[in-house]
């Protein structure tokens, strides 16, 4: 899971501040402050969306309110960005990834609902807000 500072469309970057000291967030958002929990779930909502469109995996709604399906998620588009980002350049272990969807979309089964970005996002903000996660001071266009 890797940032860049932009603004923050409903599946595109989130707004918000680039990565603490210039490397990688955590794979899992214990221990963040809240302001950077908040941008943390942010970050990952992105990476759902492009996961879901980019592999077609069964997100369901409410995945963020189940632990292993954040770690799942997390774990997978950290996985993701070594190889797009080039940092990774192992065919093996990219095969290795791609056979792992299937392990991985059956951690993903729980829940009624298909995940959908626009219906979700304000049950989304809602459950980040009962976390005690703090929402990024609003920046305007020129910050």
């Amino acid at each position: 899971m890797s940032w860049v500072e932009a603004g923050g469309e409903r599946c595109g970057e989130p707004a918000g501040d680039p990565e603490p000291d210039g490397g990688r967030w955590p794979l899992s958002a214990a221990g963040l402050n809240p302001k950077e929990r908040w941008l943390w779930y942010e970050q990952l909502w992105s990476d759902v969306c492009m996961l879901g469109d980019r592999y077609r995996l069964a997100v369901r709604s409410g995945w963020w309110r189940d632990h292993v399906q954040v770690e799942a998620l997390a774990a997978l588009a950290a996985w993701v960005e070594r190889y797009d980002s080039g940092e990774w350049d192992d065919p093996p272990g990219k095969l290795a990834l791609l056979y792992d969807l299937e392990r991985v979309a059956a951690l993903l089964r729980d829940g009624s609902e298909p995940f959908h970005p626009d219906r979700d996002r304000p049950g989304f903000a809602r459950d980040l807000i009962d976390l005690e996660c703090q929402p990024p001071a609003h920046r305007g266009p020129d910050a």
